[in-house]
């Protein structure tokens, strides 16, 4: 008999997989309890350690710092560059820390956490003692480097309370930031910003200007173009160590722009021989300072503006304000006898004088209850010689046959009165009285340059005038093909003969004949002017010393205007102390320009003549 007992019994299911299931569970609960226990150790146990992380790592935004553009003569020539510098700064707070602090920076500096913590009381004060030693040697090491004031630091750490952040030098040469970096202060900090270097230094230094310690325009066209040369910053995220040492770039946020460069109109060649002749000039007549301004007679670009005394913009420790104004664009004087070529063109121009008419000079001239002189009696002149001699009589005469408005739109068309518009920061417009509050003597002292005040580049933006057969040109610093801005003042007929009547003046026998260029024509007019104080009317012996010329005057290219403030050396009219630098510096000017002579050379004859 068969035996069926078996055969409906269900078999049990494979225990393999429940102990599997079993051992990842158990497995599984083990590692979360793992992870629980470690977080509560670090939260609770070792909070310290993960807040020391915290403070010795952590991202940060940083300014990236953009480049100020450049400013370069017409040539390209470089007048100021930025350069990448090195910035230091402390933190006083971390420099005053107490020994418990000190030995936690340690610990962070030198990793000897479980060596210290061994330490008796003794030896910590031991380890302490030579830590705060060798500090103070990097410190006095730090303050020879940077040649610090002895109580900068000292000064600092004892402010209450103290400052978390203060910079002890600025602007370093990047070498002398590596000598630093090298001492590895703790608390001490660097920052990569950027310095002007101006490598004309004090030659352009009245026209270029200077920035400050932040890189803004404090004056000249560095303050006059501050939104065109100002780069726009970038920014980018880092890390940070505990010592707030950048250890790593993360990202860049924003790139930093450039600033746009400005091409100057200058040429800086005949900017250095300006500046000499007229450095030379001033200390030759002890005088009180000098200013010259060189204009392209064809479109107005300015070539060159020099003044004296000068200064270094690289270095302007104790400068005064009187060293750094631009007097030839922001400072007046009344220009004398340099604007009776314009009273001549206004009453040729006018019809009120006739190319033939002559005039009786004899020293003297009535007007009302005044009285206008000349310094000798010249008789009777034509003129040609008007100019040539500087009648203040013949002119006065010019000026009292012309109505009053005239007159006065005469000098208004030539920028008397009025900003010349050269777009540098404070320049002078000078001063122009309204016609209806004239009276004959006004008239009369108008003529020849009393009453009027002028800056040195507006009297020479009114003699293109005379250089360009009537056209008076607008003024620029910066370097362009053509005046766009040009207008009308005299007929070229009137401006053509009052220019070869004003040859006369440099002639033997005329005011200036130590104006003369060699091999060239030159075509000028001097003016020599008591200066005023105010209300106690004119000074005795206190004169500007001017003269105002254009060369080659046959085909007019450069105007130049020369001004000698207070010569006290013995000469002061106009012909014996501001020709003379005209003449050298036309000279020069003309051959760098490549201007080709227009008339035989004469320099070697009068050589031979004067030995």
């Amino acid at each position: 008999m068969l035996d069926f007992r078996f055969k409906n019994k269900v078999p049990r299911p494979n225990s393999d997989f429940s102990a599997r299931r079993k051992f990842l569970i158990v497995f599984m609960m083990g590692c979360m309890a793992l992870l629980v226990s470690r977080a509560v150790y670090l939260q609770v146990f070792e909070k310290e350690f993960l807040k020391d992380q915290g403070d010795d790592r952590h991202v940060d935004e940083v300014a990236i710092p953009a480049y100020r553009g450049m400013i370069k003569d017409r040539n390209g020539a470089p007048l100021a560059v930025s350069t990448p510098v090195e910035s230091i700064a402390i933190n006083p707070k971390e420099l005053k820390a107490d020994d418990k602090s000190r030995l936690k920076q340690m610990e962070k500096e030198f990793r000897l956490k479980q060596a210290i913590e061994k330490l008796t009381d003794r030896d910590k004060a031991q380890v302490l003692n030579d830590y705060h030693h060798e500090r103070a040697l990097k410190l006095r090491q730090m303050d020879k480097l940077l040649r610090l004031p002895a109580e900068k630091i000292t000064a600092l750490l004892n402010e209450e309370p103290p400052r978390p952040f203060a910079y002890i030098a600025r602007r370093i040469d990047p070498g002398l930031g590596e000598q630093i970096k090298e001492l590895k202060l703790a608390g001490v900090y660097f920052e990569r910003e950027f310095k002007r270097f101006y490598p004309a230094g004090g030659v352009s230094a009245h026209l270029v200007g200077f920035t400050d310690v932040e890189e803004v325009g404090q004056g000249g066209l560095e303050l006059g173009y501050e939104k065109v040369l100002k780069g726009i910053p970038g920014s980018k995220r880092v890390i940070r160590d505990g010592q707030r040492q950048i250890i790593a770039d993360v990202e860049n946020i924003r790139a930093p722009v450039t600033g746009k460069n400005l091409e100057l109109s200058i040429d800086q060649r005949i900017q250095y021989l300006a500046y000499k002749e007229l450095q030379l000039a001033v200390n030759a007549n002890n005088a009180k300072s000098g200013t010259l301004v060189i204009l392209d007679a064809k479109n107005g670009e300015i070539l060159a503006v020099a003044n004296q005394p000068s200064f270094n913009p690289n270095t302007r420790k104790n400068l005064k304000e009187y060293f750094y104004r631009n007097r030839a664009l922001t400072e007046v004087f009344e220009p004398g006898s340099t604007v009776k070529p314009f009273v001549v063109a206004a009453a040729l121009d006018g019809g009120y004088v006739k190319p033939n008419d002559l005039f009786e000079t004899h020293g003297i001239f009535q007007v009302g209850h005044h009285t206008v002189k000349d310094v000798h009696n010249y008789g009777t002149l034509d003129l040609t010689h008007v100019l040539k001699k500087s009648s203040n009589i013949a002119v006065s005469q010019m000026a009292l046959k012309m109505p009053p408005k005239y007159f006065w739109n005469i000098y208004h068309k030539l920028g008397f009165g009025m900003s010349p518009g050269s777009g540098f920061p404070g320049e002078a417009g000078g001063s122009l009285l309204d016609y209806h509050r004239w009276h004959d003597f006004e008239r009369a002292t108008l003529s020849f340059g009393y009453g009027v005040s002028t800056s040195a580049l507006q009297l020479a933006r009114a003699y293109t005038a005379l250089a360009d057969d009537g056209i008076l040109h607008s003024v620029s610093l910066l370097k362009r093909d053509e005046d766009i801005d040009e207008k009308r003042v005299f007929s070229a007929k009137t401006a053509r003969r009052v220019r070869a009547m004003m040859e006369h003046v440099i002639m033997k026998d005329g005011t200036a004949y130590e104006a003369r260029v060699d091999g060239y024509s030159v075509a000028g007019k001097t003016g020599t002017v008591k200066k005023s104080s105010g209300k106690s009317g004119y000074v005795d012996k206190k004169y500007f010393s001017v003269f105002a010329g254009i060369a080659p005057a046959k085909d007019p290219r450069l105007v130049m205007v020369v001004m000698i403030d207070e010569p006290s050396a013995g000469q002061y009219y106009g012909g014996l102390v501001s020709a003379p630098v005209f003449s050298k510096v036309m000279t020069g000017a003309l051959r760098m320009l490549d201007i080709a002579p227009d008339q035989e050379e004469t320099m070697p004859v009068l050589l031979t003549q004067a030995h």
